[in-house]
């Protein structure tokens, strides 16, 4: 059974990247950077790019010789 957001418990934290202060569903772990929304959204959008790569035509040419 899920929770509803309001039920979560929120910990405050220092964004990793912008240092603004934030609160996030989960308790950090000081070894791993935290983000508030605004920079996550951002990582998101710039991790989304076409790489050009990943591809079902980058795995070579096919082979109708089996």
């Amino acid at each position: 059974m899920m929770k509803n957001n309001e039920d979560r418990k929120m910990h405050k934290a220092t964004c990793s990247e912008c240092g603004a202060e934030t609160e996030v569903p989960f308790e950090p772990d000081p070894s791993r950077p935290v983000f508030c929304r605004d920079c996550f959204m951002k990582k998101r959008n710039n991790s989304r790019r076409p790489s050009g790569g990943g591809g079902f035509r980058d795995r070579g040419p096919r082979r109708d010789d089996y």
